[in-house]
């Protein structure tokens, strides 16, 4: 039944495509029956389109101008290789603009907004935007969650289906995005399903190829920024660990009264130290060079210190409450996606817990984890030598981008750093002729270049004006060694 009604839905859209009458001589040719049908189609509203989607059910519509803004839930199958034994609701957002323009496919690769956003190549192709959450994260997990059905492939067949089910109403180009996770989530999806999106622009996206190879982090923290930089932040936290007994007790103190708990890690000295060790980590992620002025001296006072090491990052996180949210992306790190393994070697006089920092600790031990080394491999080998019409945007100060994508030379693919960035990263922040040219292959791949810049006689400028709200970039300090 299902099937049938895709199918027919396809059809009229299909046919839609063709125009409703000619006419010649002045004189109109009577529209045929399919063809009343299909105008009637068109005319229809959008929101009802979208709910005659088998498996889609509405939650809330925000208004935004010139938008129709969505909140919607679309019924997944748990295991997509066996659609018969279950579905869960994942929830998916729609800023639609026009059947007539092109769309974006944006991922997070953790929770969806439920705010209107735009992302930056929605911007620049002035098209529509379908956002997903991720699998796994709440509200959109099954029950019970067999965490074994929580993988790239499973989440790209997410991604596959809701696009083969919005296709036949949102008929132009389509293209994938998504920053950190979700420019890996892109990635993933467009390894998998490489004929679904006609371009895929990932930002600050990691590639942890080989796990337990992993010096390209030290490497990078031995020359970002400056070496006055890096010597105060390492002063820092040697300083937050040679006191650690009195700011752990302040530590706990604040768990008690805030209601955290420790349950996860071990024990407030073990989320303590992984905070303290991720310092640098965090600050060159969130932060820019300019921000080293804020650094404190190793000398400055309890009060100071422990507000430094909290602001940067962030001490909830660490709790049992502020990993849980993020339990699906430690449990991927553990499983397919690896994680950097940093050797903090000016501080390993100071540390009990070494390794506390990888992802086993931040998961809750009832699940269980298996690292399969060949997922990163096979993902980076497909990019390198087949993947086509593939852009990434990394941040040159960003720790992520240690172990970045590369491409192949010949399949209209590319790989730009942004000088001086950090993990907020993107085609904006790229020297002029490289953000010329980057734009012109987001329009390009689209199908929406102007003639003037296909021609060389335009330089390459997003087609929708920027929206202070609507574009808006965070760059949040959710949680650590989180991309």
């Amino acid at each position: 039944m299902h099937k049938s009604l895709r199918s027919l839905l396809a059809l009229a859209v299909l046919i839609g495509t063709v125009g409703v009458g000619s006419v010649s001589a002045g004189t109109a040719t009577a529209a045929q029956p399919d063809e009343r049908s299909t105008t009637a189609a068109q005319s229809e509203d959008i929101k009802d389109r979208i709910l005659r989607i088998p498996g889609m059910s509405f939650i809330e519509e925000k208004p935004y101008d010139g938008y129709r803004f969505f909140v919607l839930n679309y019924e997944q199958p748990i295991d997509h290789r066996r659609p018969s034994k279950g579905t869960f609701k994942q929830r998916i957002t729609l800023l639609h603009k026009s059947v007539d323009r092109p769309s974006v496919f944006f991922t997070s690769g953790y929770n969806v907004s439920t705010t209107p956003r735009r992302s930056e190549p929605t911007q620049i192709i002035d098209g529509n935007q379908l956002s997903m959450e991720y699998r796994f994260f709440t509200p959109s997990r099954p029950q019970p969650a067999d965490w074994k059905k929580l993988d790239i492939w499973q989440a790209a067949s997410d991604q596959h289906r809701l696009y083969k089910a919005l296709k036949p109403i949102y008929g132009k180009k389509w293209l994938a995005t998504g920053g950190s996770k979700g420019g890996m989530t892109a990635t993933y999806f467009r390894r998998f399903f490489p004929n679904d999106m006609d371009g895929t622009v990932a930002y600050v996206a990691p590639n942890d190829v080989v796990n337990k190879e992993d010096s390209a982090y030290d490497r990078f923290f031995a020359r970002v920024g400056n070496r006055e930089c890096r010597a105060s932040l390492t002063a820092v936290q040697r300083e937050a660990l040679e006191r650690r007994d009195r700011l752990v007790a302040r530590y706990e103190k604040w768990a008690d009264e805030q209601g955290r708990t420790f349950k996860v890690m071990g024990s407030a000295d073990k989320a303590y130290e992984n905070a303290v060790i991720s310092l640098a980590w965090a600050f060159w992620q969130y932060s820019l060079e300019k921000d080293c002025a804020d650094v404190p001296a190793p000398t400055a006072s309890d009060d100071v210190l422990y507000n430094y090491v909290d602001k940067i990052s962030g001490f909830d996180s660490t709790t049992d409450q502020g990993l849980q949210g993020y339990t699906p992306y430690y449990y991927q790190a553990g499983t397919q996606l690896g994680w950097p393994t940093v050797r903090y070697g000016q501080l390993k006089d100071l540390l009990r817990y070494p390794g506390i920092d990888a992802p086993r600790h931040a998961v809750p031990a009832e699940i269980p984890m298996t690292f399969d080394s060949r997922t990163m491999r096979d993902v980076d080998s497909w990019v390198r030598h087949d993947g086509e019409q593939m852009l990434f945007v990394n941040g040159q100060n960003d720790p992520w981008g240690a172990e970045p994508f590369r491409v192949g030379k010949r399949n209209d693919s590319y790989v730009y750093t942004a000088p001086g960035a950090n993990h907020g990263a993107n085609i904006a922040a790229l020297p002029a002729e490289q953000k010329a040219k980057a734009t012109a292959r987001v329009l390009d791949w689209a199908g929406v270049q102007p003639a003037a810049v296909k021609s060389g006689d335009q330089t390459a400028k997003p087609l929708a004006p920027f929206d202070k709200q609507l574009d808006r970039r965070d760059v949040s300090r959710e949680s650590l060694l989180r991309p």
